[in-house]
């Protein structure tokens, strides 16, 4: 087995299965656990998804937001052990693959166009069995 493959079957056990499931120009609420000594808690981070590079393990995505008239940016793994959950607080209708003219707007001209029609996550949801034995 050459290094290559050992590495890849490494980094396929570390790989989360529902990480992806957020887009460019979503609002999100990432939860992130933060261990000060002892003690863990988890911090949120709310903003607007800019941009998403790499693949697989080394995959990032960064989180534009303003918070007290000042512009901040995080840059996350995806597959981070760190990070508890991503949640999708409004799904955005973009047309770029990077939003980084974002980070000068503030007020409405940083506002991006929320997404009309059947929402992406709905349309992941399966039926539960038992829906299907009740009928």
């Amino acid at each position: 087995m050459s290094k290559a493959a050992i590495i890849q079957k490494l980094e396929d056990k570390q790989l989360k299965s529902d990480a992806g499931r957020f887009h460019i120009g979503d609002t999100v609420r990432v939860h992130t656990r933060i261990i000060e000594g002892e003690k863990e808690r988890v911090q949120v981070f709310t903003g607007t998804v800019i941009a998403r590079k790499g693949r697989g393990l080394s995959e990032t995505f960064s989180v534009h937001r303003v918070a007290y008239g000042e512009g901040m940016e995080r840059v996350f793994p995806v597959h981070s052990p760190r990070i508890a959950k991503i949640e999708v607080m409004k799904e955005g209708d973009v047309r770029k693959a990077k939003l980084h003219y974002l980070r000068g707007k503030s007020g409405k001209a940083s506002k991006v166009k929320a997404r009309l029609g059947a929402s992406r996550l709905t349309s992941l949801v399966v039926e539960a069995p038992e829906a299907e034995a009740a009928q």
